[in-house]
């Protein structure tokens, strides 16, 4: 482990093997070996560049597309918290976001705004540095219909604007540098009215609520729709709605939705994403691919 001693000083909170499983939605996993939480950007700038490079960085928003295996996440694991989480108006159709900012405050002030087009972030459950790293979509939308452009701080500490095209999105794919933190984002919309946008909003939380386990410990959507297929329909044509691996159970409801029923570890929910994936395999000759982050080491 990283000594104390040789982490550069910090503004915000620097916390020694600190239990991850909380901060996710699966609430399973192991320790962060450092969580850091700081206070402004200038905080993270400062401590990235006087980190030893060997160590490891990565970024933490919602922790609901993640698995953050038993074994822990070596390095610093960075949560934006409060100081990131700031969005406001740039124009008539221009919000600017804090990376720690969710979909739904977004959206919402998007909503308060005017400014339509934005409206299905409020279906990601997730924060602006995660979706931005993602491509984050839902209902025929998706990020790089709607960003500008990103704020980062690089894993040598360098700030760096990336515009859209920087960012080589593919599906539920961005080139963005591995340990680089989206500190904000642009995003534009156009111009609508709030009554409009909201019932928007409504109609897409109605169909989320209908169709989703919203109230269960789960990692969102668990394998990227491959071309020509949506995975849920994979997954429950292979037989694997409701399938078990101790207390991690494929969903019921919707079946790309992996379920932490009580005590699940990591790895049974990992383990019985393999499964399905074999499953499918055989059945359809898909090759399913992980949406959900799997990040840390075994137990």
């Amino acid at each position: 482990m990283t000594d104390a001693a040789a982490l550069p000083r910090v503004a915000g909170r620097l916390t020694a093997q600190a239990p991850l499983a909380p901060l996710v939605w699966f609430k399973a996993g192991g320790a962060a070996e450092w969580l850091f939480e700081p206070r402004d950007a200038d905080d993270l700038a400062a401590f990235l560049t006087d980190l030893d490079p060997a160590t490891p960085v990565m970024g933490l928003g919602l922790g609901s597309n993640l698995i953050v295996r038993d074994g822990g996440v070596p390095g610093v694991v960075v949560r934006l918290g409060k100081a990131f989480a700031q969005v406001g108006r740039l124009d008539a159709t221009t919000l600017r976001c804090g990376g720690g900012a969710s979909g739904i405050l977004v959206s919402s002030t998007a909503r308060d705004a005017g400014i339509a087009g934005v409206e299905f972030l409020r279906s990601i459950p997730g924060t602006v540095g995660g979706f931005v790293r993602m491509n984050g979509g839902a209902y025929g939308r998706e990020v790089r219909d709607v960003l500008v452009a990103c704020d980062v701080i690089l894993r040598s500490g360098e700030r760096r604007t990336l515009a859209l095209a920087d960012l080589g999105y593919t599906y539920r794919h961005s080139e963005l540098p591995v340990g680089a933190i989206v500190v904000s984002a642009t995003f534009r919309g156009v111009a609508g009215d709030p009554v409009a946008i909201q019932s928007e909003m409504d109609r897409i939380a109605a169909e989320r609520e209908a169709s989703q386990p919203l109230r269960s410990k789960t990692g969102g959507s668990t394998f990227k729709n491959p071309p020509g297929h949506k995975a849920w329909q994979l997954v429950d044509r292979a037989g694997c709605r409701g399938l078990r691996n101790g207390d991690a159970q494929v969903s019921e409801k919707h079946t790309n939705f992996l379920l932490n029923l009580g005590a699940a570890s990591s790895a049974e929910i990992e383990e019985l994403g393999e499964e399905v994936r074999r499953r499918v395999k055989a059945d359809s000759g898909v090759d399913l691919q992980w949406e959900i982050q799997r990040v840390g080491v075994p137990a």
